[in-house]
């Protein structure tokens, strides 16, 4: 639940309401108040707008998961696969973009601005009615060719259980499906 919650936010409207609190009680010659409100108020507030410019914000889902996905994601999901989605729909904070790290160990970021964008993710089941998770990435500088290269490395990196498979959506727009094994 507090990953849903963007603290940066929090922090900008507590700050913003103590400071603006503390303006007015040393307006009105409250001396208590005012520095109670200056005090917490500024550096709240400033370490609200700190957070909110080192925020990534969650991938969307891109689709309604059915029911029959989620029984047998209680089944199925393997530890990898549950901190994945975990991770990549709540804000994060001092990253600076989603799997940025494991994009970059498996070649896929050649620089920060080449790197593949997180869409959103989705979960289905397989043909052979296995779990996935499918992560759609936004790639304009990583070659189609590239993704299909990677995809046994993917397999590896993504651990035990798991067979990774890409899939070209449009040009420039990768699915990544982790399938629970």
């Amino acid at each position: 639940m507090v990953g849903r919650i963007s603290l940066g936010m929090v922090g900008i409207w507590v700050g913003g309401i103590l400071s603006v609190v503390g303006v007015i009680a040393y307006g009105l010659g409250n001396s208590t108040l005012n520095l109670v409100g200056l005090f917490y108020g500024v550096p709240i507030l400033l370490g609200g707008a700190a957070l909110k410019s080192a925020e990534v914000v969650p991938a969307p889902l891109l689709m309604p998961t059915p029911r029959e996905v989620l029984q047998v994601r209680s089944s199925q999901e393997t530890p990898t696969q549950a901190q994945i989605r975990r991770d990549v729909m709540r804000f994060r904070y001092g990253i600076e973009a989603h799997l940025d790290e494991a994009l970059a160990k498996l070649g896929l970021s050649p620089t920060d601005q080449e790197r593949p964008v997180l869409v959103g993710l989705y979960e289905q089941l397989s043909a052979a009615e296995r779990y996935e998770l499918v992560l759609r990435f936004r790639a304009p500088y990583v070659s189609w060719e590239t993704w299909q290269e990677k995809q046994e490395r993917m397999t590896r990196f993504f651990g035990p259980g798991i067979v990774a498979a890409v899939q070209l959506v449009e040009p420039q727009v990768v699915d990544v499906h982790l399938t629970a094994m």
